[in-house]
């Protein structure tokens, strides 16, 4: 009897999970279109990169509001169980509360798992388009701006550039140094560095190389394009990365941090918190369904309608928290793994005050 209506409840919860899910982004992909159709028409956008565009954005859409559409669904389906005396008859039958839960669980955990594996790998592959279009079409011209960047290629080796030109990939006053300890072993410098795409690595123009050695120094030179560099730093190092950590995988992102890190760079906060989102997302799911069950499991005066009602503010109110929580991480006033599980743990506690407290 069990198993039965366990398959009643959560088939019931996962098709209105979709269907939410299928209605919301809809409206968003019409009301998105609407406000950028005139930019598709003054850029002449072939309309084949306009429906690729829109199939990336989807995912990206539903994966986004997977707080709001999980809580409504878990709303709807208790409250038309409560509203039809369903849940009564179900615990009249013998069956505990907790139990009751079960099928809800089952149903958050599919979610929750499913949420993981597209916000891990699928929403950042489909992103490297999605990104890309909307730099190209809907952002301004980029030209990197920095001026006297210093970072490290390796454990060892040091670079340096004065200036760098996005449009052309060339990297002004260059410098690369290999330091171990407090010696410096060599120094090359060149008027610029070019990259080569085909070859995969920098040309080098009007360049020197010093080499301290124990008997003396040692010199060689070189003029236009007679040496190619290939160290680890490419041109999309200099590109436009706003956006750009929705577009790395777990693994990528993973791989990006690390060399963040040996590079020295200064922006690492935001690939690490954007690492710790992806892991804990996924957990909101099980939480607010928790939530949602508990407030919509009574019949009230005001119905479905105010229990959905209901329902859209406190999933407002998640994420409200959410991007207050992520910004005070990436601003560095909190510790950005606590930061972005405030949300979460406020969540929980209150869902476990309304289990204890809200008479069921």
């Amino acid at each position: 009897m069990m198993r039965i209506l366990d398959r009643y409840i959560l088939v019931k919860f996962l098709t209105t999970f979709v269907f939410v899910v299928g209605i919301l982004v809809s409206i968003v992909l019409i009301i998105t279109f609407s406000e950028r159709n005139e930019n598709f028409i003054k850029n002449e956008v072939p309309a084949r990169l306009i429906i690729e565009y829109f199939l990336t954005y989807a995912p990206y859409i539903a994966n986004l509001i997977t707080p709001i559409t999980v809580f409504i669904a878990t709303v709807f389906v208790t409250s038309k169980l409560a509203s039809h005396t369903e849940i009564i008859a179900i615990l009249s039958g013998g069956v505990s509360y907790p139990r009751m839960l079960r099928p809800f669980f089952f149903g958050s955990v599919i979610i929750a798992i499913t949420s993981f594996v597209f916000t891990g790998w699928v929403i950042p592959e489909a992103n490297k388009f999605r990104v890309a279009f909307e730099q190209a079409y809907f952002g301004q011209e980029f030209n990197f701006s920095e001026r006297d960047v210093h970072f490290k290629v390796s454990p060892t080796t040091y670079a340096y550039i004065a200036s760098y030109d996005s449009r052309r990939d060339i990297a002004f006053r260059f410098t690369l140094e290999e330091i171990k300890g407090t010696d410096v072993e060599w120094k090359f410098t060149a008027r610029q560095v070019k990259w080569d795409s085909l070859q995969q690595g920098w040309e080098a123009s009007d360049w020197t190389l010093r080499k301290f050695l124990s008997m003396g120094e040692d010199y060689k030179y070189g003029k236009n394009n007679d040496t190619l560099l290939k160290i680890n730093m490419k041109p999309s190092d200099f590109g436009n990365l706003n956006s750009f950590e929705q577009t790395l995988t777990l693994n990528e992102l993973d791989q990006y941090i690390a060399d963040l890190k040996m590079k020295g760079a200064d922006n690492i906060p935001i690939y690490v918190i954007e690492k710790y989102v992806r892991y804990m997302s996924p957990f909101s799911a099980i939480i607010l369904t928790f939530i949602g069950v508990i407030l919509s499991s009574r019949k009230t005066r005001g119905g479905v309608g105010f229990q959905i009602a209901l329902g859209f503010m406190i999933a407002f109110i998640y994420i409200i928290l959410f991007i207050a929580a992520k910004s005070n991480a990436e601003a560095g006033s909190t510790n950005p793994l606590l930061a972005v599980w405030i949300p979460n743990i406020i969540f929980s506690i209150i869902g476990v005050l309304l289990y204890r407290f809200v008479p069921k």
